[in-house]
C-alpha cells in the first residue's frame, strides 16, 4: 500500500487541540495522586484483528507532553494485528502516560477502525475493475488523519476538500439550470487543471453528462442492473463512480458491475473504533 503524507504541523495542532480540550488547566486526579518524578513502562494491546493505523499519531501525544518519552513499536501503519498483540511498549513520566493515554487511544482506535474496515472491503472487491474511495463525510478537523487511515487498508482518496475538483450533484444541477447548462458554464470558468464530476440519477442523465464531455460521472442509489447497463452506454468515454447505500454485505455486486469507483461515506461518517488498551505494566 502507498499511504498518503500526514503534515506533521496539522498532527501537532491537532494533538495540542485534543490534550487543551481533555486537561485544560490541570488533571486533578494524576496531579495530585503521582509523583512528578515517577517513572513507569505500558504496553499498548490489541484486543481485535484487523490492520493497525495510528501508532505513530498516537506516540506524539506523549512526545509533546514530554520530548524525552521513550517507546518501542512492534507493529506499524498498515500491519495487520491479531487479538493480543503488543503493538507497542511506552516508557516514561507516568503522569505522561495517564495524560496522554485517552488522547493517544482515541486517536489509535478511530484511525484503525478505519484502515481495518476500508481493508475489508478493498478484498472483497479484489479481481474486479473497482477501486475503494473515501467522500467528504469527514468530522471536522479530523479530515487528513481519517483520509489517511483510509490509504492505510488500501482504498484511496477522493477529493479533500471543494477547491480539488468541479462536482456538480443534483443540488447542483437542479439550482444550475439542468446538466448541459450548468457544465457549460462550468467550463467557462475552470482552469485547465480542474476535473469535473457529475451526479446522475437515471440512464438519461447519463447520456447527457457524457454528451457534454465530463470526466467522472457519479451514479447515484442505481441498482446493479442499471449500472451494468450505465457501463455499457459510457463505454469508458468517463470514468464512472457508484455511491449511496453501499454496504459490505452488497458491495461485491456493484463492482462486478463494471464500475471504475465505489465511494462510501461509512467509510469515515460511522466506523466502529477498533478495541485497543494501554496497560501499565
Amino acid at each position: 500500500y502507498q499511504p498518503m503524507i500526514l503534515n506533521q504541523f496539522y498532527v501537532d495542532n491537532l494533538i495540542k487541540t485534543a490534550l487543551l480540550e481533555d486537561i485544560n488547566y490541570v488533571d486533578i486526579t494524576t496531579d495530585y495522586l503521582i509523583p512528578e518524578d515517577q517513572e513507569n513502562e505500558a504496553k499498548f494491546l490489541a484486543k481485535a484483528d484487523g490492520v493497525l493505523c495510528g501508532i505513530e499519531v498516537a506516540l506524539r501525544v506523549f512526545t509533546l507532553i514530554q520530548p524525552d518519552f521513550q517507546y518501542e513499536v512492534f507493529i506499524h501503519d498498515g500491519e495487520e494485528v491479531k487479538k493480543g498483540d503488543i503493538i507497542a511498549k511506552i516508557k516514561g513520566k507516568t503522569r505522561t502516560i495517564l495524560k496522554g493515554e485517552r488522547t493517544a487511544l482515541n486517536l489509535l482506535q478511530h484511525m484503525s477502525g478505519i484502515s481495518s474496515m476500508t481493508n475489508r472491503i478493498v478484498k472483497i472487491v479484489e479481481g474486479t475493475n473497482a477501486s475503494i474511495a473515501d467522500t467528504r463525510k469527514t468530522l471536522p478537523g479530523m479530515r487528513p488523519l481519517q483520509k489517511y487511515a483510509v490509504t492505510v487498508g488500501g482504498g484511496k482518496n477522493h477529493r479533500f476538500n471543494l477547491s480539488d475538483a468541479a462536482m456538480l450533484k443534483d443540488n447542483h444541477v437542479d439550482a444550475g439550470g439542468g446538466i448541459t447548462n450548468a457544465v457549460t458554464k462550468l467550463r467557462t470558468k475552470l482552469g485547465h487543471m480542474a476535473k469535473v464530476e457529475l451526479e446522475v440519477r437515471t440512464l438519461d442523465e447519463l447520456r447527457e453528462a457524457l454528451s457534454v464531455d465530463v470526466d467522472v460521472i457519479m451514479l447515484d442509489n442505481m441498482d446493479n442492473d442499471t449500472m451494468r447497463e450505465a457501463v455499457k452506454i459510457a463505454d469508458g468515454k468517463a470514468l464512472l463512480e457508484a455511491s449511496g447505500g453501499i454496504t459490505e454485505e452488497t458491495i461485491r455486486g456493484v463492482a462486478e458491475t463494471g464500475v471504475d469507483i465505489i465511494s462510501i461515506g461509512a467509510l469515515t461518517h460511522s466506523v466502529k473504533a477498533f478495541d485497543i488498551s494501554l496497560k501499565i505494566i
